[in-house]
């Protein structure tokens, strides 16, 4: 397996910064790093990226359990995630398939979010799911190889 080229971050540095930069802002959004790290690996197995699905060894690291990053493609039907979780997990999937519906961000999914985030919150989720659909289109496209590149 090779790469078909650098990473695009790697190519242009001022790029790697300013998702560094958005990074360490959603960081400081108030949402809690599990889920943070759900949102990631979900988007990814939605993208299909396999260097961001390396994540889950972070996630690991973070005390996330193995019964929840296994279930995890199937959350709606297992007992092991949160409201507020399955809430960033719905919302997820909505704004990550834009083009899976017509009204690709429904009322129902943003209410429900907006139940357990406040407006920081929210805004925080919104640009971390954006931020990771970027490092799966970018890692997809490029085709690097899980464990070859950190993202940051």
């Amino acid at each position: 397996m090779q790469a078909r080229m650098k990473s695009p971050g790697v190519i242009i540095p001022d790029a790697m910064s300013a998702i560094r930069a958005l990074n360490e802002a959603v960081q400081q959004g108030g949402v809690p790093q599990r889920t943070l790290d759900l949102v990631h690996l979900r988007a990814s197995q939605i993208n299909g990226c396999s260097v961001c699905l390396g994540a889950a060894t972070r996630a690991r690291t973070d005390g996330e359990t193995d019964e929840r990053l296994f279930t995890l493609l199937a959350w709606r039907g297992t007992p092991y995630f949160t409201d507020a979780e399955r809430a960033a997990l719905a919302l997820t999937e909505a704004v990550t398939r834009l083009s899976d519906r017509t009204d690709p961000a429904p009322y129902e999914i943003w209410d429900e979010a907006a139940r357990h985030y406040d407006e920081k919150q929210l805004a925080a989720l919104v640009l971390w799911i954006a931020q990771v659909n970027v490092f799966n289109r970018v890692n997809v496209a490029t085709r690097q190889v899980p464990g070859q590149w950190a993202h940051g």
